[in-house]
């Protein structure tokens, strides 16, 4: 059973357009990351506190926390970005989620980031140490330009951390945008997905440098992935992240009917291979 959720900042930064659109198109999870035009890391304990009342009363659940921790140079101070993943911890349990979404760094400025992966892994050991016993996981994502670039080094990080606090996030579009992979599900799904816990939904054509494309119109091999899920009984979240408007470094923008599109298309795909999805 998959747990369909959204990104919902894609449709509009208001919290209350947001719940608007997930009640259209029938999705009971948002991976939260603008709220009201804020990044969530950036709320009060209190005002997240506020706005889990407003989801509560929406009926609808938070499936990640989709936090830009780890999407700065590693030659800058760690304490200060230490310091937010603590206060984004506290945040994850008000909104009752078990997961946090990080990146791995970029490198400093006229470096190569792939020499910067023992300073990456020890970085990273020290925010799961911050995770101790709370029932969290932070979930690596694959990102363009972050160490966590490819499939190798996202495998790199997880085994050099071996901990169960740290996961991780696999999006295929990153791989074709960042790296000119045309066969993502062939190519890096095999060596990440015993490592995979959670999922995001977005596809891109090569060459393509400002939006992504329909599930399926692209090279993300999105059609191949969801077979693949049906076919391991992956029982987690798929979000959707489509970029259809726009796309950057810490969002994207999304019209109605494009959300609309890709969300019916991907639960084609799951009907097409059997994947129970909610």
């Amino acid at each position: 059973m998959i747990r369909i959720s959204a990104f919902a900042d894609e449709i509009s930064p208001s919290l209350d357009q947001q719940i608007e659109y997930l009640h259209h198109a029938g999705i009971h999870w948002m991976e939260i990351r603008i709220v009201d035009g804020r990044n969530v890391t950036t709320l009060t304990e209190l005002e997240a506190q506020a706005i889990k009342a407003r989801l509560d009363a929406a009926q609808i659940g938070v499936s990640a926390i989709a936090s830009p921790i780890g999407k700065y140079r590693i030659d800058e101070d760690f304490e200060p970005h230490l310091n937010l993943l603590r206060h984004t911890l506290r945040l994850a349990e008000i909104f009752d989620t078990k997961l946090i979404r990080i990146f791995s760094f970029y490198a400093p400025e006229g470096y190569e980031v792939e020499n910067h992966g023992k300073v990456a892994v020890e970085y990273l050991r020290k925010m799961v140490a911050e995770v101790g016993e709370r029932d969290l996981r932070l979930v690596h994502e694959n990102e363009a330009k972050i160490f966590g670039h490819t499939a190798e080094h996202c495998v790199h990080l997880h085994q050099e951390i071996d901990s169960p606090k740290f996961t991780l996030a696999y999006d295929p579009a990153n791989f074709v945008w960042g790296e000119s992979i045309t066969n993502p599900t062939e190519s890096c799904w095999p060596k990440m997905q015993p490592y995979v816990s959670h999922i995001h939904i977005k596809d891109w054509k090569l060459g393509s440098t400002d939006v992504g494309a329909l599930a399926g119109d692209g090279d993300g091999q999105v059609e191949a992935l969801i077979a693949e899920l049906a076919q391991i009984h992956y029982d987690g979240f798929v979000t959707l992240e489509p970029h259809m408007s726009s796309g950057g470094q810490f969002g994207g923008e999304t019209l109605p009917e494009q959300f609309d599109e890709t969300l019916r298309r991907v639960q084609g795909y799951c009907k097409k291979y059997a994947l129970n999805y909610e």
